[in-house]
């Protein structure tokens, strides 16, 4: 593998990471979304990951994006204006400590493959400073 094989890995994982953490936002943003209890609940979303082969230069690429459950959990809380007659309104299933665990791991995984670059871009400076000498 080259130096630039390497750097392509590695920002492939940088985009997919990214997009890990666009879903994780999304999901902590709308944790708390309400909505009556005659509509679907805010849907989580996880990304999908493939691999992609060695022989198109290896990495990983976001595939799409799979929605969680639109049933979500229904609770009491009559002073809503949303609430039905019943006093009942309908928030998403999302756990907060799953997504901030998510959340932590796309964090590092975008450093990881960060760092990676960075190294392997100072391995191509150090190769072309040979290259004048």
């Amino acid at each position: 593998m080259s130096i630039f094989g390497a750097i392509g890995i590695a920002s492939s994982g940088m985009t997919v990471n990214r997009k890990w953490l666009d879903a994780v936002s999304d999901n902590l943003a709308n944790v708390s979304t309400v909505r009556r209890t005659s509509e679907a609940a805010y849907q989580a979303k996880s990304v999908v990951v493939s691999e992609i082969p060695t022989s198109n230069g290896g990495g990983v690429q976001v595939t799409g994006i799979a929605l969680g459950d639109a049933v979500g959990r229904v609770v009491s809380d009559p002073t809503n204006p949303l609430a039905d007659a019943e006093g009942y309104v309908r928030q998403p299933d999302i756990d907060m400590s799953s997504q901030m665990t998510q959340l932590i791991m796309a964090q590092r995984g975008y450093q990881a493959n960060a760092a990676v670059v960075d190294r392997a871009k100072a391995t191509y400076e150090a190769a072309l400073q040979i290259g004048r000498s």
